[in-house]
């Protein structure tokens, strides 16, 4: 009975599926062929430019305390005793002998001299790469410069003849829809072709602070690393380079490095094999809907200077504190992500327009853009004291829930506040404050309410009136924790 209902269910889905196929096809035949079988000129593009794409592979000598990794196989794979006794064979050997483990990738040509572009994660730490070709040909290529932190490698080979190569496109203009091919070497198979489409842009997969990737539903799969991701143009308009997957195969979440990011990297590297990121010497944080209402703001969008460095560039050229980056050298700042991003590619040493927002008013600055001399950083955590006192309930004689004193030399041995620190201490939270709620806590330093200084609990209340009376919403604060950094939080009047 069980295998009769399954075959008459399957019977039954086969029947309606040819029902609405045939009145699909009656009706608009040119949309099912489009579903079924993707654009039509695919093959033409794939045709065009396959020869350039090429396969990586690399070899890594491991010391002999390493051992060769097992592949995962499902359990009851036919294949599952025969690895057992391979990498047991392997890992069991002479302990003194040095082993090589190799690994599979994508590339590309972009000159037909011999440059080839891949991921830096597929050659990253290799002591030996080898371009593969469509034709057989196989080449030692050397390693030209390499950008970690956008995942990518410039490679040189020596081809006895010009090699095919491949145009970058303009990756700006790419639509959300927009047929897309991509080109690699998954699993090892060699060059194999998926369409799909630009499922989103300007995706931030917080893989490093320059995230700014094309999301496509192509498939890629692990060996897809560094290969090209085309526009039906057979122009380059991204590097395919993560996938999003529980299961290390394709479900369609695939993530591909933007061509008019690394075009200018790509330059740097070809010329001097290192790169020189800009530097202005500012701490940032997003703009949220209350921080904005608190300026003042339409509504959220930019970069909110939380604090500005000592002697760098855009204290030299006027920026403070409290100040909303909106636009840097022309190009739009939509939100907190986009500025380390847009001024990591600014030329080193030119004087560029900066448009920030103060105190409600737009105002242009110019800042001469430096070199970026340091690793990038993540903002330390904030130090976190526990209250000495019990928290306090919000009253008149505590604005917003806040428990406030003026510094003194037992508060700042209590709280461990730095030298350079002042301002008003928090020393107590109402728990059911919104003050709590943002995770102000006491040891947090007061030192500005919606841009003016406050010096006494008595400025702060006032402070706080005037904006109420206003009609704001929220008081925007600076705080300051005991290591010296800057934040500014929103918090509702209540």
């Amino acid at each position: 009975m069980s295998a009769s209902r399954d075959t008459g269910s399957t019977l039954l889905v086969r029947l309606g599926a040819a029902v609405a196929l045939a009145a699909f096809v009656f009706v608009t035949p040119h949309a099912i062929r489009a579903q079924t079988r993707g654009p039509d000129n695919v093959a033409d593009v794939a045709d065009r430019v396959q020869s350039a794409v090429v396969n990586i592979s690399t070899t890594q000598n491991v010391n002999p305390s390493q051992q060769v990794p097992m592949p995962q196989l499902p359990p009851g794979s036919p294949f599952e005793e025969f690895f057992d006794e391979f990498f047991k064979n392997k890992n069991d050997g002479d302990p003194k002998r040095q082993r090589k483990v190799s690994s599979l990738g994508s590339g590309f040509v972009i000159d037909s001299s011999g440059i080839v572009i891949t991921n830096n994660h597929v050659i990253a730490e290799a002591d030996e790469i080898i371009v593969n070709f469509a034709d057989g040909t196989k080449l030692k290529a050397e390693l030209i410069g390499r950008d970690e932190k956008v995942d990518l490698a410039v490679l040189r080979v020596k081809p006895k003849t010009p090699l095919k190569a491949v145009n970058f496109g303009d990756s700006d203009k790419t639509r959300v829809g927009e047929w897309v091919m991509a080109i690699g070497n998954p699993f090892g198979l060699g060059g194999s072709v998926t369409v799909g489409v630009v499922s989103a842009r300007n995706r931030n997969i917080e893989s490093s602070l320059y995230d700014d990737f094309i999301q496509t539903d192509a498939a890629i799969n692990r060996g897809n690393s560094g290969g090209p991701l085309f526009n039906l143009q057979g122009e380059v308009i991204g590097i395919n380079t993560a996938i999003f997957s529980q299961t290390g195969g394709s479900i369609g979440i695939g993530f591909a490095i933007p061509a008019n990011t690394v075009l200018p990297l790509i330059k740097q590297l070809r010329e001097t094999g290192e790169i020189q990121r800009g530097w202005i010497g500012v701490s940032i944080q997003p703009v949220d809907d209350q921080i904005a209402e608190s300026l003042g703001l339409p509504s959220a969008r930019g970069a909110l200077i939380a604090a500005v460095n000592d002697n760098g560039p855009a204290m030299k050229g006027g920026m403070l504190a409290g100040d909303v980056v909106i636009r840097f050298n022309g190009q739009e700042v939509r939100e907190m992500r986009n500025l380390p991003r847009i001024v990591a590619g600014s030329e080193i040493g030119k004087t560029v327009d900066v448009v920030v927002i103060r105190k409600g008013k737009e105002v242009t600055l110019k800042l001469e853009v430096a070199k970026l001399a340091e690793p990038d950083k993540k903002p330390n955590r904030q130090t976190k004291v526990e209250p000495q006192q019990p928290p306090q309930r919000a009253t008149a004689n505590r604005p917003l829930g806040l428990e406030l004193s003026v510094l003194n030399e037992d508060l700042r041995r209590r709280y461990r506040l730095k030298e350079s620190v002042k301002g008003l201490v928090v020393t107590g939270v109402d728990p059911e404050s919104n003050a709590a709620e943002q995770n102000i806590e006491a040891g947090l330093v007061l030192v500005e309410v919606s841009g003016e200084s406050v010096a006494t609990a008595a400025e702060m209340r006032t402070r706080v009136a005037d904006l109420k009376k206003a009609g704001k919403k929220s008081a925007l604060l600076l705080l300051v924790n005991p290591g010296g950094e800057q934040r500014f939080v929103a918090v509702t009047i209540p």
